[in-house]
């Protein structure tokens, strides 16, 4: 399994970050792949799933990932339920009082992206190619292109949140020479 964890500081209340991030279908708003999200069952809780559509190159492709476990505040467990193995979360820790002000908006939360996925699982079915293109081709054109859609939608996210432009400071690891 590779994995890549995308996380940095938002300055907003951990209960409405929570919120925030557990609206799926807002993510197409911040990616620049993803077209849409759609909730075909569920209310944001665990069971719920969604269709993913996703649009890069030639390629449309829509996955359909499942909402595996809540811990509010704190934790949004997903993963992705057919043509590759993959998953992740969203973590989302309290900031540490300084002993100043109580309110949890001025001490900053950090907010995590966590996706770990196995690239050779992936299912050349799932895509419906144009001639003489092959799929080990589109895998590796395609799994560089995660890093920066987790960026991106982790630095968006964070600027909706504090609703702010400010230049969003990310920590960034990844285990894999590929992504």
């Amino acid at each position: 399994m590779d994995e890549l964890v995308v996380s940095t500081e938002v300055y907003a209340d951990p209960e409405d970050v929570y919120a925030f991030l557990l609206d799926f279908p807002r993510y197409a708003n911040y990616s620049e792949y993803l077209r849409g999200v759609r909730t075909l069952e569920g209310d944001g809780g665990p069971g719920t799933r969604y269709a993913l559509t996703f649009a890069w190159w030639k390629i449309t492709y829509t996955a359909h990932s499942l909402v595996t476990g809540v811990e509010p505040p704190e934790r949004i467990d997903w993963e992705i339920t057919k043509d590759i193995d993959a998953g992740g979360c969203w973590r989302v820790t309290p900031g540490e009082s300084d002993g100043g002000s109580d309110d949890a908006a001025d001490r900053p939360c950090e907010v995590a992206l966590e996706v770990e996925f196995d690239p050779g699982s992936a299912s050349s079915a799932a895509l419906d190619l144009p001639r003489l293109v092959s799929f080990d081709w589109v895998l590796k054109k395609a799994i560089p292109l995660i890093r920066g859609e987790a960026e991106r939608v982790v630095e968006r996210a964070v600027r909706d949140l504090e609703d702010s432009t400010r230049d969003v400071d990310l920590e960034v690891y990844v285990d894999s020479a590929r992504i």
